[in-house]
């Protein structure tokens, strides 16, 4: 059975009201759980694969951008791909070390 995990991450740098960042926040882990869920129910009986992790993040210009972290089959990254797509979300572009460097 396929594990989906999606994870909302918070940038520390980045610079907003108080309020706004709470509003924010909430709306990217509303977003991340909800396509947790629906990936887990699309998956459902999935065997190629044991875990599917998923990053969710904004841009400096509040679009979502996403990034699938762990090595799974083109066929799995395909779903998450037109998933994203439909819901309007970004693919996070750059390697995962340069963001984890640069948010450090």
């Amino acid at each position: 059975m396929l594990t989906v995990t999606v994870i909302a991450i918070k940038e520390p740098g980045v610079a907003v009201d108080p309020p706004l960042e709470r509003v924010m926040d909430g709306r990217l882990n509303r977003f991340a759980a909800e396509m947790q869920s629906n990936l887990q129910e699309q998956f459902q009986g999935e065997q190629d694969c044991e875990d599917l992790v998923i990053w969710i993040s904004y841009t400096s210009r509040y679009a979502i951008r996403w990034k699938i972290v762990n090595d799974v089959p083109a066929a799995i990254e395909q779903v998450v791909m037109d998933y994203c797509a439909k819901h309007g979300y970004i693919i996070w572009k750059g390697s995962i070390l340069q963001s984890i460097r640069k948010n450090s």
